[in-house]
């Protein structure tokens, strides 16, 4: 068996931590290829190795700041080694990182936040290993956000389909993008936690038999949209009405999120941050394309996805999100349903983000009604 094992910064956060570390990696021969991420926090106030990168990078004009940054970066790297008792001396690596970031060379080949997960996920890949374990600081992909409800379960296994569903909603463990090289070779992923390597995490997977412990998978939402509302009479009879819309959109370089629609109306729903930059010119450039009889925009909304495999074998889902979401005294402002009946995706306005979420996780997970 082949595994290809990735460690996450806080799992490499001090000496400490490398020696759990090397006690994971020594306790199963097949852990044979290591992908290892820059030195996360080591507490609260700390800083993580990836973001004093990016400072250095920005400083590289300015040689005082930059070398208190290249400075601390350095002491992070020593502390660990003597740490660990290591008889190792990193001067030429250092001396060539510096020439690096004063010439500002490689800015093109920084991977995104995350992209240790990516890379093991290609590594994995590359391969064709048995198993992708990603080591993190938490036991696995959490029920909901523990920022909102208070201890959510863990989830024991979860689709490639379900995970990237919450991930693009928020649920923030693995990078949405790493799921895509392992997926295409059916490799499964199995999130485990550093500090409790006993814990079995949570297995990733293409498909499964396993039924899950609750009718939803799991919940996860953003704020922050808006919904650009167009309104025209006969609009289902006229050929490209959609296509010309979302052209517009196109044209300012903007994405959609969602469409709902009617016989005589069209809902857009983009990120609001995006849109207000360029919010005359859509409208303007929309009465041109289509002339409808009205547009009209709601801002400060949030999304919630109820995501789950189980749904579409149960009666009654969607009824229990509403009635939930009603006894909350939360207004739905919108409502999707993906045809595979996987997820039910509803608009409510930011200001009830948290009650929502608080409400369809109360009913399907706390009283499981």
């Amino acid at each position: 068996m082949k595994k290809v094992v990735k460690f996450g910064g806080s799992s490499l956060a001090s000496a400490k931590q490398f020696k759990k570390v090397g006690d994971i990696i020594r306790a199963d021969k097949s852990r044979r290829y290591v992908v290892p991420s820059a030195p996360g926090k080591r507490n609260s106030g700390d800083t993580k190795v990836t973001d004093l990168l990016y400072q250095m990078y920005d400083a590289a004009g300015d040689r005082a700041k930059y070398s208190v940054i290249f400075k601390e970066i350095r002491s992070r790297f020593e502390e660990i080694i003597e740490g660990l008792g290591l008889t190792l001396n990193l001067d030429d690596e250092f001396r060539r990182m510096e020439e690096n970031f004063v010439h500002q060379i490689g800015r093109d080949y920084a991977a995104s936040r995350g992209g240790s997960d990516v890379t093991g996920s290609v590594v994995a890949g590359a391969i064709h290993a048995d198993l992708y374990e990603n080591w993190t600081d938490v036991s696995g992909f959490l029920c909901a956000d523990p920022r909102i409800v208070d201890n959510p379960p863990v989830i024991e296994t979860i689709t490639y389909r379900e995970l990237r569903e919450l991930s693009y909603m928020g649920a923030g463990v693995l990078h949405e993008a790493a799921i895509f090289p392992v997926r295409k070779e059916g490799i499964p992923i199995n999130i485990r936690n550093t500090n409790r390597p006993q814990d079995s995490g949570t297995m990733i997977v293409e498909s499964t038999c396993r039924k899950p412990k609750y009718t939803i998978t799991g919940i996860a939402g953003k704020k922050g949209f808006c919904a650009i509302n167009i309104d025209k009479d006969l609009m289902n009879e006229e050929i490209g009405f959609g296509r010309k819309v979302l052209q517009v959109f196109e044209d300012c370089g903007i994405s959609f999120e969602h469409i709902p629609s009617g016989v005589d109306t069209m809902t857009v729903i983009v990120h609001q941050d995006e849109f207000m930059d360029h919010e005359q010119t859509i409208v303007s450039r929309i009465h041109r394309a289509v002339n409808p009889d009205s547009i009209t925009l709601e801002s400060d909304l949030a999304l919630i996805a109820i995501v789950g495999r189980a749904m579409k074998d149960q009666q009654g889902t969607a009824a229990r999100v509403f009635a939930a979401l009603s006894h909350a005294r939360v207004n739905v402002k919108m409502i999707d349903q993906g045809s595979s009946e996987l997820n039910i995706i509803v608009g409510v306005k930011d200001g009830d983000f948290e009650k929502a979420i608080k409400a369809i996780y109360r009913i399907f997970v706390e009283t499981q009604i």
